[in-house]
């Protein structure tokens, strides 16, 4: 009987047109980071987003805008793009921990951070245990400001344990990082048509040997912080300046964000509209002049 022969995975290609690194966390974890040190001024850190497949690639426009103006990082996160990917555990305080440690590690000085999503709040749990490390975050779309609340433990660590049964697991990641699941799911964080690089990496960075052990751990809520703005955003120096970006997303909404910025003089929000999530990919000239103003001290065209 002619045995059928296993599928060969296809190595990930690169993210980013820079160098890649690799840092060993104080927790011996493998991270991957690209970095260009060759323009001078403050270090830009960006901070791809958590769900089913993210990666570098989805900071790439910013990246490659401001590589050589200045030194420029993007950090892959335990789990996902060329970082290591076990089983887990995967918790915010452990992804609050790879950052943390890049800063330590390898920034080495204040650095701007742009965060996207739910990385927004491990930017800044990351800012509260180390202030001096981080001198300004830009937070794209948010997570925690909606008028939901995430599940809690009660439900949130039932549902992962259902996710990651024998089998199940697997098949539901399968569905999810379909190419049909990732071209409509990604799709939908775009006014216009997703470019298809977009689409194409996605689709290989969640094809990866591990690449449903972080997402399922994201499926379940268990990442997010409830009630973000008082046990999270407002905890943050008055003295670091924190910039909001948001209109409208597919995912996560912002009912709470306005009323939020009115109330503590150190943020300020943009909506740069239209986008639903990645103005980096939609509107970038946009997104760029509002970052430059924000890291000049400017107040905010809106």
């Amino acid at each position: 009987m002619t045995k059928t022969p296993t599928p060969v995975r296809t190595p990930l290609p690169e993210a980013l047109d820079a160098p890649r690194h690799t840092l060993v966390t104080r927790a011996g974890e493998r991270l991957a980071w690209y970095g260009d040190s060759v323009g001078s001024g403050r270090p830009l850190v960006l901070v791809h987003s958590v769900n089913a497949a993210p990666s570098s690639f989805e900071v790439k426009p910013l990246f490659d805008h401001y590589r050589g103006q200045r030194p420029v990082y993007s950090l892959e996160l335990p789990g996902f793009g060329h970082s290591e990917r076990p089983v887990g555990p995967y918790s915010a305080e452990r992804f609050t921990a790879a950052l943390v440690d890049f800063l330590d590690q390898v920034v080495k000085q204040p650095a701007d951070v742009v965060a996207l999503s739910l990385s927004s709040e491990f930017a800044a749990r990351a800012a509260l245990k180390v202030a001096g490390r981080i001198a300004s975050l830009a937070l794209i779309s948010p997570t925690g400001f909606g008028a939901r609340q995430p599940f809690g433990p009660a439900v949130g660590k039932p549902l992962h344990w259902l996710l990651t049964l024998p089998g199940l697991g697997a098949a539901a990641f399968a569905l999810v990082s379909s190419r049909r699941s990732i071209n409509y799911y990604l799709g939908q964080s775009f006014v216009g048509k997703a470019p298809a690089a977009v689409l194409d990496y996605a689709y290989a960075t969640s094809h990866q040997p591990g690449a449903r052990h972080a997402p399922l751990m994201f499926l379940s809520m268990q990442l997010f912080t409830r009630d973000a703005p008082a046990r999270l955003y407002a905890l943050l120096p008055a003295d670091l300046p924190v910039l909001a970006i948001a209109d409208r997303d597919p995912y996560v909404t912002f009912e709470k964000l306005p009323g939020f910025v009115a109330l503590h003089p150190n943020w300020q929000y943009e909506t740069l509209a239209p986008h639903l999530g990645l103005p980096q990919w939609e509107r970038l000239p946009e997104l760029v002049a509002a970052l430059d103003r924000f890291w000049a001290g400017a107040p905010t065209a809106s």
